[in-house]
């Protein structure tokens, strides 16, 4: 039952959502059940699908220059067409010309993560959360990544801080109950999560199945554990 949950909730989707300045921000599902736009976001947060919205907290870095604004542009829509090493060469030049900026470190997370280049990842998140920490989208990539890598631990740790961040962001409640049911085996604490994400994300078929299927699991542990002690 566990190796079949694997397979049906790790194959990660990538979307960016993007807006300009030090705080912007990327969004991806957690896995293959919310498709790219498909559940809608709740409020305040942007929808999990390639167009610009609005970074949290409404933060913009007001002295970008043009010439920087052109170039962060250029590499998003290389990024969002699909031509990935076009789109890694303008961030890593984005990231030499302003390393305060976060966006672009974000941004060649999500390349490198795509390319399984899970080191790699894991600096560029680590370098954008230094660079934005009160950015919660940056530390729900960043566990994204760890999880990746068999950092559970870290993963969880990164996963809250986003929540903490934005208690109304649906995706790191997701990510979180996922770790938790299928690799720190505490099914309590998974379905605690995927409840919160349903409600803050309006409704999931496929996680709502997730959930009924872990009640069951329970119900039946609930019943041998119980035959046992006869």
């Amino acid at each position: 039952m566990r190796s079949v949950d694997v397979l049906r909730r790790l194959g990660l989707v990538g979307t960016v959502c993007v807006v300009l300045g030090a705080c912007a921000a990327i969004s991806e599902p957690a896995k293959n059940a919310p498709q790219a736009g498909a559940a809608p976001a709740p409020a305040g947060r942007p929808a999990d699908k390639a167009a610009p919205a609005p970074a949290a907290g409404g933060e913009v870095a007001p002295d970008l220059s043009p010439e920087v604004v052109h170039a962060y542009d250029a590499a998003l829509r290389a990024l969002q067409q699909g031509h990935a090493p076009e789109a890694e060469r303008g961030f890593l030049a984005l990231t030499r010309s302003n390393p305060e900026l976060g966006g672009p470190h974000a941004n060649l997370g999500l390349i490198y993560r795509r390319a399984d280049k899970s080191a790699q990842a894991v600096a560029e998140l680590e370098l954008a959360v230094r660079a934005n920490p009160k950015q919660p989208v940056y530390w729900n990539q960043l566990g994204i990544a760890y999880r990746q890598q068999g950092q559970f631990g870290k993963a969880r740790e990164a996963y809250e801080r986003s929540i903490g961040l934005d208690p109304s962001y649906a995706t790191p409640n997701l990510n979180l109950g996922i770790l938790f049911d299928l690799y720190l085996w505490d099914s309590k604490r998974a379905l605690e999560l995927y409840d919160r994400y349903l409600v803050l994300s309006g409704g999931d078929e496929k996680v709502s199945k997730w959930v009924a299927d872990l009640k069951n699991r329970n119900r039946e542990r609930t019943a041998v554990s119980r035959k046992e002690q006869e």
